[in-house]
């Protein structure tokens, strides 16, 4: 068994999953509140985010153990699916934040101490080294349950790869 193996085997994601399919590149250039990605690690009986889009972008599944399928045109980058999913695993990103190298990413925060907004993170891959420092610009909580999104804005040829912060 390879090192990545191991790692994906113990839970940690090791990189782009089914399911991490970039939007459409058209539409996300300019769809202005970003679209999700969703990057489920394994078949898990999990649907949260389907039932929670109020646009109905999250598309309906076939067998509750599915992967999600995102009907992008429908999305509208409310980042309830970001709030409620268990496992970390969906994320709005917005290319047509602030400048033309700068992108905003919302993503779940459930640690301690909580960032504020301006405040200077940083921003993590998958497997928790930091590749680059980000800005906190807003901090959200979508569900009114205590689990909030953070807007973070980072550099737009990492959004691919940053998937948590860490507040230094």
């Amino acid at each position: 068994m390879d090192e990545k193996e191991k790692l994906f085997n113990s839970g940690i994601l090791t990189g782009e999953r089914k399911g991490a399919i970039k939007p459409p590149k058209e539409l996300w250039e300019t769809k202005k509140n970003g679209l999700v990605v969703i990057e489920c690690p394994q078949r898990i009986p999990c649907n949260p985010c389907h039932t929670s889009c109020p646009t109905g972008a999250v598309k309906p599944f076939e067998d509750i153990n599915d992967q999600p399928q995102i009907d992008y045109e429908k999305c509208t980058g409310c980042a309830r699916c970001v709030a409620v999913c268990p496992g970390l695993a969906c994320f709005v990103i917005d290319l047509t934040w602030g400048a033309e190298d700068k992108a905003l990413i919302k993503l779940a925060y459930e640690m301690l101490p909580t960032p504020e907004e301006g405040q200077v993170v940083d921003c993590l891959n998958r497997f928790g080294e930091p590749v680059a420092k980000g800005k906190v610009v807003k901090i959200t909580e979508p569900m009114k349950d205590k689990t909030l999104v953070v807007h973070v804005e980072i550099p737009k040829d990492l959004v691919m790869d940053i998937r948590a912060i860490r507040v230094v």
